[in-house]
């Protein structure tokens, strides 16, 4: 069942761009012309509120490298692509990454000259507990950086934005109790949380407990893409072991209530103090129906809760959503009535993240080797992905899909929709999870053959130039 958003008043959304394109040098950015034109009269950044945000993204893993370094202990990201190149497209890793770790300034510094607002990055638990739990002890190392990180934040006039949990966790958990198919990670991630609510919570304002859970657990405990690459045996994936058809749903369950517990924890403690604010980011794709049959646009529905409401219906009502508890039956946990009112409106704001759209087709519910994925008795298939993998500078069709994202986010807050922010994925190409450096999502290119050189795209011009438009009553 559908949650009645316009029930729910103290929601806004934050819009974190994941465009699918598969494209792809730096000198200092500068507001020179470039080949392809777009008129933006009808649209400018002064057509957005005036409090309206605009930022970009990142991920400690995929950005930061230096996992050696400064006190670091081992995440299970490090450990999956030690263990299992072959699950990586080009068989990398994070171990350098873009090298924020040593680049943060830079790095920063490009978002001023492009006029961004701000910048949500995450937090490696791994660098700030090597040991998972408060009782081996906190990284000083690690909060420096981050100290650090932040400081430079704020020093060049832009927001910082936290998220802490963005598929990286310790791997000492992983090893002690099975980290998130244990509910002893809602302790030691309520635990982690408030070491950073402590220490850098008079200064940070928004905080993201998690970022995609649901790709968390559809890739890491169903299908093994992501680590802990976990996954049925029967579905020969090269897993290291698991089962696709509980995992995914006790994965979720405890991070919602690991998400419930950290909200409940700051409500209490900080947020009088701090006047921050706290929330979840949310990944899924768009659904349709492959025909208007009956049929299909039940699917459509189903298909909606398994990848969307799964998360959402537990935060509004404290319970999952009744087709999951219909299709999934004794395999789906159960909140208990505690468990339930703390997960109520526990969230300041909700992201979304949005990737593609995939039709939705009915099919037959299947009687045997269940999994995730085909409890929502769905097909779902995807068939307008972008691919262009030319490592350009000239990147036309990442403008135009910007423009055409922010135009629909323009109309949507024309329409009453209460949007806040829009932040981009990604600054800078980076290490793209199990794809590798085989993509490049960013609008500043980063020539890993050659000392990791940034440099603007296009789209990097092209969003100085959009966002270099000041805001004017109206």
């Amino acid at each position: 069942m559908a949650i009645p958003w316009s029930n729910i008043s103290i929601v806004y959304f934050l819009v974190i761009s994941v465009l699918n394109i598969l494209l792809l040098h730096y000198s200092a950015v500068t507001g020179e012309t470039f080949e392809y034109y777009y008129d933006t009269a009808s649209l400018k950044r002064s057509s957005f509120p005036e409090d309206f945000i605009f930022g970009t993204s990142s991920s400690s893993y995929q950005y930061e490298g230096a996992v050696n370094e400064g006190g670091k202990g081992p995440s299970i990201w490090d450990t999956f692509t030690k263990k299992y190149p072959n699950k990586i497209k080009d068989e990398s890793s994070g171990e350098i990454a873009v090298d924020s770790y040593h680049r943060f300034k830079e790095d920063v510094q490009i978002m001023k000259e492009l006029r961004f607002d701000a910048y949500r990055f995450s937090i490696s638990w791994s660098r700030i507990l090597p040991g998972g739990n408060l009782s081996m002890g906190i990284n000083s190392e690690g909060m420096i950086y981050y100290n650090n990180l932040i400081n430079e934040i704020l020093r060049k006039g832009l927001t910082p934005f936290i998220t802490l949990f963005q598929y990286d966790y310790p791997q000492s958990l992983e090893d002690a109790y099975g980290g998130f198919l244990s509910p002893q990670i809602v302790k030691d991630f309520t635990d982690y949380a408030e070491v950073c609510f402590k220490a850098f919570g008079d200064r940070v304002k928004y905080w993201i407990t998690f970022n995609g859970p649901s790709i968390f657990s559809k890739l890491g405990y169903t299908i093994g893409k992501y680590a802990p690459g976990r996954c049925s045996s029967w579905l020969n994936l090269n897993c290291t072991g698991g089962d696709s058809a509980t995992e995914p749903y006790i994965v979720t369950h405890h991070q919602l209530l690991a998400h419930a517990s950290a909200v409940k924890l700051f409500r209490e403690k900080y947020q009088g103090t701090q006047m921050g604010q706290i929330g979840i980011i949310h990944g899924t794709d768009w659904v349709v129906p492959l025909s208007q049959s009956k049929e299909d646009i039940d699917a459509t529905s189903r298909a909606l809760s398994f990848l969307f409401d799964w998360f959402m219906e537990p935060l509004h009502s404290g319970s999952y959503p009744a087709i999951m508890i219909e299709n999934v039956g004794e395999r789906l946990p159960k909140f208990t009535e505690k468990e339930s009112d703390m997960l109520i409106n526990s969230f300041d704001f909700i992201g979304i993240n949005y990737y593609s759209s995939v039709y939705a087709a009915d099919i037959k519910c299947p009687t045997q080797n269940k999994t995730y994925l085909t409890d929502s008795c769905a097909d779902l298939t995807c068939y307008d992905n972008f691919s262009d993998e030319n490592q350009s500078l000239k990147d036309q069709t990442r403008i135009d899909c910007y423009v055409q994202h922010l135009s629909h986010v323009h109309n949507a807050i024309r329409n009453g929709v209460d949007v806040r922010g829009y932040f981009i994925w990604s600054l800078l190409d980076n290490f793209e999870w199990c794809d590798g450096y085989t993509v490049q999502f960013g609008i500043v290119y980063v020539d890993f053959a050659n000392g990791l050189k940034r440099y603007p795209k296009d789209s990097a011009k092209w969003f100085k130039n959009f966002l270099h438009q000041e805001y004017k009553s109206q």
